[in-house]
Parts: structure tokens; sequence; C-alpha cells
């Protein structure tokens, strides 16, 4: 992606700091160090609360989540690239294990054969799929995260803000993958 682009990019999304968005533009090279997460705005509330929205999980809220670092992911079984970034989503979830870290999944569907939940349960147990699952049919989350794009991920920190947006098919070492480890990892060393 062309530097002009990754900086409007970043301008838009309103979460970086000057430094960080010539970093993101690859127009300067900072230390790792040097580029901070800005704390984003609180995380609006998930937006089921019935058991049967919930797969892998009783219904999960922002304030039970409080002290964790969560990775809120947009998905829907037959997106290829949501798909495709499975593989990276489970070895991202053993990277992690031993931290207060947890995928979150939001199953927003794009078809209408993709609102069945007998559908859904069969691709989850296919894509070995065992993080918390909340069923969006309705789209209330995805409206409330003014989200737009299958996949898309949302870094969310111990206080329930959020510190990064990410979008796109996501690979294992893939320069996506690894600006989100390093982002999870910076969150997670926070106080």
């Amino acid at each position: 992606m062309p530097a002009l682009l990754r900086l409007r990019r970043a301008l838009a999304l309103g979460m970086m700091p000057f430094c960080a968005l010539l970093a993101a533009a690859g127009l300067v090279r900072l230390p790792a160090a040097a580029v901070e997460l800005p704390a984003g705005p609180q995380v609006p509330k998930l937006t089921h609360t019935a058991p049967e929205r919930w797969l892998n999980s009783p219904p999960l809220t922002w304030d039970e989540l409080r002290g964790k670092v969560v990775l809120l992911e947009f998905w829907t079984f037959a997106c290829w690239n949501c798909y495709r970034s499975v593989a990276w989503l489970h070895t991202l979830e053993k990277k992690f294990a031993a931290s207060d870290f947890l995928l979150l999944g939001v199953h927003t569907p794009e078809l209408p054969q993709e609102c069945r939940l007998d559908r859904l349960l069969a691709k989850m147990e296919e894509y070995d799929i065992t993080n918390p699952v909340m069923i969006d049919n309705d789209y209330s989350d995805w409206k409330a995260m003014n989200n737009r794009y299958w996949p898309a991920f949302y870094l969310v920190d111990r206080h329930g803000r959020i510190r990064g947006r990410y979008v796109g098919e996501t690979h294992v070492g893939d320069r996506n993958a690894r600006r989100i480890e390093a982002d999870i990892a910076r969150v997670l060393a926070e106080d």
C-alpha cells in the first residue's frame, strides 16, 4: 500500500499520534518502543445478552472483561478472508495463552445462509473455533463498532478502550500479524 494511502487511513482512524502516523505511512522509522498505542474511545457495550446468542461462553460484558486484553474479531463463516485468518488466530491464542488475553469473535453474517445456527456450529467445529463467539445476526454490534469489513480486528485494553483497529486477511508471520501481535504484547505489558 502506498505511503500516502497508509497515512490517510491512519489519519481517518484518528487513533495515532503524529510520529506514529509518520511511521505507519513509512515516512520515518521509529524504534518499536517509541511507537505508542494511543488510548482510543471506550468500546461500545456488547449488544447481545441472551445466552442463545453466545457460543462457547455464557454472555459476556465489557465490565466482566475488565483486566483482560481482548482482540475483538468480526467474521463470517462463508468469507474466505476470514477462513484464511483462522490458522493465525489459533497461533495467536496459543502465543498469548499464559496472559490476560482473550480472542472474542463476533459472527456477523454476510449471506442469509450464515444466519442459520446449525451451519454456524458446523463451521465452528470444522474450523476448531473454541473461543467465545457472539452471534450478531441483526448487525447491532457491527453498527455499534461502525465496522465495515470481514475480517476486522479491534484491540481493546484492560480498561475497555479501543487501542487498535486492523482489517483484512491475516496469516502467520505476515505484516498485519506482526503488527497486531506487537500491539497486543505492548498493551499486555501496560499496567
